[in-house]
């Protein structure tokens, strides 16, 4: 997949409730747990995002509960990668489970400011900031995960398995 947008970026330790606070957590409408996205950072952040920009996280991305609503906001507002210098572990593992792309660039995450233009393929990991020029490369995702976001998420993906 390849993506190109807009940098969005947040800080360090970004919570699960930061990223969807427990009070919209009544659905699991796609659309309306994307339009109050970051509502726990900063009310009306997601009004900044178009579809296919890119969220790029500081360190422990995804800390807090286990939320899967958390990656089902983030796609929901159209953001189909996020870059962080490292994530939570089950936040990790959800993302991918949600069909949420998510690269891991340790202290490379520097070289991305908010508003950078930045195209993301994410079969080879290599991320191009490309109001500075800078190319970062991350571990691409392997093959096997691929499928998984292809099929959106590992639900569907186990649907389309055993259909």
């Amino acid at each position: 997949m390849n993506v190109h947008g807009t940098a969005h970026k947040v800080g360090d330790h970004i919570d699960t409730d930061a990223i969807i606070p427990a009070r919209f957590l009544v659905t699991t409408d796609t659309r309306e747990l994307g339009a109050n996205c970051m509502e726990g950072l900063e009310a009306g952040w997601v009004k900044r995002v178009k579809e296919n920009d890119v969220m790029v996280g500081g360190e422990n991305f995804g800390c807090g509960s286990s939320r899967e609503h958390a990656p089902i906001a983030i796609l929901g507002a159209g953001i189909p990668v996020v870059i962080a210098k490292s994530f939570a572990r089950i936040f990790y593992r959800n993302g991918f489970n949600m069909g949420l792309v998510l690269l891991e660039i340790g202290d490379d995450v520097s070289k991305f400011s908010d508003g950078d233009d930045i195209e993301v393929d994410t079969a080879s990991g290599v991320i191009r900031n490309l109001t500075t020029g800078v190319t970062v490369q991350a571990a691409p995702v392997p093959p096997f995960m691929q499928e998984i976001l292809n099929a959106g998420g590992l639900v569907e993906y186990a649907r389309k398995k055993l259909a």
